[in-house]
């Protein structure tokens, strides 16, 4: 039997109207991207998923582990009712998930649920 169900992914908008995850998204090569977006149409399609693509940090917060040709990339997201909300994407640079970037998503998180 197929998963039918679906989730609809959705980038973090600022205040300002600004997208950071498509913005950072932009930015890559392109065979970065479309590593990166595999990834989220498998996590969309397969919902819910483990190790070693997603790595749940906190009770709302996920990432994904996206490894590219020569780094790796995270995008921390959260879901809220079907919605995957691409919340901040980087570059890793250090073996453990920065503070100061699960910081930037906890913030965001708490801004999309004030609205």
């Amino acid at each position: 039997m197929t998963n039918l169900f679906r989730l609809k992914v959705i980038f973090y908008k600022t205040e300002t109207g600004n997208e950071p995850v498509r913005e950072w998204l932009q930015s890559l090569r392109h065979e970065e991207k479309k590593a990166i977006g595999e990834d989220i149409k498998t996590i969309q399609f397969g919902w819910p998923l483990g190790m070693p693509l997603i790595r749940k940090l906190e009770s709302d917060l996920w990432e994904i582990r996206s490894r590219l040709k020569n780094r790796t990339a995270r995008i921390l997201f959260s879901i809220i009712e079907d919605n995957m909300i691409l919340l901040h994407g980087f570059v890793k640079k250090s073996q453990k998930t920065p503070k100061q970037d699960i910081q930037l998503a906890r913030k965001r998180i708490q801004n999309i649920r004030s609205q």
